[in-house]
């Protein structure tokens, strides 16, 4: 669960990867309205939508595609990530702050319709950082994630850095803010990997940059090969990250409609545009009004699977899950992999080629 605090394991020296396979659509639009993030938990899935203009919450939906409840209220948020004591840390672009929610019922219920002032006083709810560019204040903040100390990384778009923050919102330091050529250009999504080297989307830079535990630069990765040819194609708009097991990294490339993965050396694996099928809501909604059906039949039915400006990408164990924004939905997939000792695989060769004799 590369959302919370745990520090990762190790993952395997090498795999064999098996592929990708679709395996469930869930939710649909007035449920799982332009969802922009997402939790797993063992009982419920946790999605964070966002309104069509100002405000959101987070809806609870689980494995039966049943829509449970809905609470929190926020301005613009945009990510949502969950500690070991189960408390949800949800970013706010609108308030310029990071809230912490604890779902404490059955219902996980805080009442709709409090202000961010009103969510700060509760018990159930903190808000960290407060509008600015000095120390500790953030601008539009987006990407959230945990290093291996339980810290809270926080990037702060509008600022171009990255700050820590205890997780009850106590300044520590601004941890990333290069100048020049590595300079960062609307940073947004972030992921810890087990190294703990902080991995961060760089927007407008169109790239994945790459820091150890202190922050400092290492590398930078992000361009695609097409199969068979030596051009290139670029991320355009990389938002959401995530990191599985086995240590690959996912980038949900919003502007070209598909997730793209890299192994943990930052080389292109392959990338998703979508296979969706009709969800069970979404089934339920569409065979109860002739009006739909009509509409549906008259559409372009290619576009029915396809991503359209996914805003995130979380892993949980072999399971991919693709918060799909235009679609109001989620895509789910299985990766299937096996482990590789050293002594398993050949040694890297020194030349192109390896042939099998």
């Amino acid at each position: 669960m590369t959302q919370q605090i745990e520090k990762t394991n190790e993952p395997p020296f090498a795999i064999i990867r098996g592929g990708y396979k679709y395996k469930e659509t869930l939710g649909m639009r007035r449920v799982t309205t332009y969802c922009m993030d997402m939790v797993e938990t063992k009982d419920v899935l946790y999605v964070l939508i966002r309104a069509d203009g100002v405000g959101g919450n987070i809806r609870r939906i689980n494995w039966k595609d049943e829509d449970l409840d809905v609470f929190g209220n926020f301005k613009w948020p945009v990510q949502m990530i969950q500690d070991t004591e189960g408390k949800l840390y949800v970013s706010d672009e609108g308030e310029h702050c990071v809230h912490s929610i604890i779902d404490d019922g059955e219902k996980g219920y805080v009442a709709i319709g409090q202000t961010a002032e009103v969510q700060e006083s509760s018990t159930k709810s903190t808000k960290i950082g407060e509008y600015g560019s000095g120390d500790g204040q953030l601008d539009s903040p987006s990407g959230i994630a945990f290093d291996h100390d339980g810290n809270l990384l926080v990037v702060d778009t509008g600022n171009n850095r990255v700050q820590k923050f205890t997780k009850d919102g106590k300044f520590i330091e601004t941890i990333i803010s290069a100048k020049g050529d590595q300079a960062l250009d609307m940073p947004w999504g972030i992921a810890v990997n087990y190294d703990g080297d902080i991995i961060v989307s760089d927007w407008r830079n169109n790239r994945i940059n790459r820091y150890d535990s202190k922050g400092n630069y290492l590398n930078s990765f992000g361009n695609i090969p097409k199969s068979l040819g030596e051009d290139h194609i670029q991320l355009s708009g990389p938002a959401g990250l995530s990191i599985d097991e086995d240590g690959d990294i996912y980038v949900a490339d919003r502007d070209n409609n598909r997730i793209v993965i890299y192994d943990k050396e930052g080389k292109y694996v392959t990338q998703f545009t979508g296979d969706a099928t009709l969800s069970k809501s979404g089934k339920t909604y569409i065979m109860s009004s002739p009006r739909v059906l009509r509409l549906r039949e008259m559409s372009n039915r290619e576009v029915w699977r396809k991503l359209r400006a996914p805003a995130s990408v979380r892993t949980y164990g072999k399971l991919i899950y693709i918060p799909d924004f235009g679609c109001h939905r989620l895509q789910v997939y299985e990766k299937e992999s096996y482990p590789l000792t050293k002594d398993e695989i050949f040694e890297q060769p020194n030349h192109p080629t390896l042939y099998n004799v």
